[in-house]
């Protein structure tokens, strides 16, 4: 590995935010929110120190690495690189934030080549990343876009994240929406919204909803729905293997959920002649950021499409939110930009966009295989 012209330094996670080790954490988490108030002007996109602190350590599942570079004593860019470890096993997520004040001094190069290197290091030669837009920009002017290869949706072409990405030699395979939902402006909407979702649905589907745990009773059926999470959503060009869910998995994800202080409302809808679960919705809240909700994973299985289950169990999470969590003033979420479906859930929620995520990829070539004796 090339010496870098900055000196990266790895972040080590402290046992808990009071350890007396917990000063570079703290501080990475200072700067993690600079970046997102320098880049959006709020904090709805930053996470809780408790949560990074969970979401941060490995597991069984996936690996990550973090780093930063300080500047005469300052915390001014940061890079992660995670692996997961049961599937995508020749993929790596690597993502680099360099503060505004600080960019064009090969900070964020340096960091890159430090992260593709590691990466490089654990055989993955698919490289995933992504770049953050505010609205504000017109995504259907052609000559100040780009467009990602599935043709749906577009970043500003003159942003920095984007020269970046280009320069790096990675290409624009998909673009999310970032929307946002003003609660107290449309839930006065969402009575014939219901009415009308569940007159198609009729008797055939009963709705559920738990918090935090998934009852035993449904723990198999919720491994299943959040497998297809993983194949039924689009990724565009993105290469994505389906993921195997179980409910060890699932309990693990809970578990992590709860550790990072997140409260998870669920939403499901059950087939009442099967008994399967056929859709599923989930609602995160934290204390830390009383004003917000995070709009997490919605599915309907793609055999019971049809039928306004995706209305119905955002509608029912929607409700309880209301009703459990009145001082929630947003709901926030991301969406592909090529699923309409949800996305037209979602607009006839009230949910309007707050900006596009850029999804971008660098494949490079597999290394040769050593020649066997013969």
């Amino acid at each position: 590995m090339t010496t870098a012209p900055y000196l990266i330094e790895p972040l080590v996670l402290p046992a808990d935010l009071d350890s007396h080790d917990a000063g570079n954490f703290l501080a990475v988490g200072e700067l993690c929110d600079a970046l997102t108030l320098e880049a959006w002007g709020n904090l709805d996109r930053s996470t809780p120190p408790e949560a990074r602190l969970q979401f941060w350590r490995d597991n069984e599942y996936r690996r990550i690495q973090l780093f930063f570079v300080r500047q005469n004593g300052r915390m001014v860019a940061r890079s992660w690189i995670r692996c997961e470890l049961q599937e995508n096993l020749r993929s790596a997520m690597v993502h680099v934030e360099v503060l505004e004040e600080f960019s064009g001094r090969g900070i964020g190069r340096a960091l890159l080549r430090h992260a593709e290197a590691l990466a490089a290091v654990a055989g993955r030669t698919i490289l995933q990343s992504y770049t953050e837009h505010p609205a504000g920009f017109d995504p259907e002017d052609l000559d100040a876009t780009i467009r990602p290869a599935t043709g749906t949706g577009a970043v500003p072409a003159d942003a920095r994240g984007v020269h970046f990405a280009l320069k790096a030699g990675y290409r624009l395979e998909q673009v999310s929406r970032f929307s946002a939902l003003d609660i107290r402006a449309h839930a006065a909407s969402w009575d014939p919204l219901e009415r009308e979702a569940l007159a198609t649905a009729g008797e055939a589907y009963e709705l559920l909803s738990w918090t935090g745990s998934c009852p035993d009773d449904y723990a198999e059926q919720f491994a299943v729905l959040m497998s297809r999470m993983s194949t039924d959503a689009p990724f565009g060009e993105l290469s994505y293997e389906a993921e195997q869910w179980d409910v060890a998995r699932v309990r693990h994800v809970e578990e992590t959920w709860r550790r990072a202080g997140l409260v998870s409302l669920v939403a499901a809808a059950r087939h009442r002649s099967s008994g399967d679960l056929a859709a599923y919705s989930v609602l995160q809240v934290s204390p830390v950021k009383p004003w917000l909700a995070d709009q997490d994973d919605t599915l309907v299985a793609a055999s019971h499409r049809g039928h306004r289950l995706g209305m119905l169990v955002k509608l029912l999470n929607l409700r309880r939110l209301v009703s459990e969590y009145p001082d929630v003033e947003r709901v926030v979420t991301f969406n592909a930009a090529e699923n309409d479906h949800m996305l037209a859930i979602n607009i006839a929620l009230g949910f309007r966009p707050a900006g596009y995520d850029g999804e971008w990829q660098r494949v490079s070539p597999e290394p040769p295989m050593e020649p066997r004796n013969s």
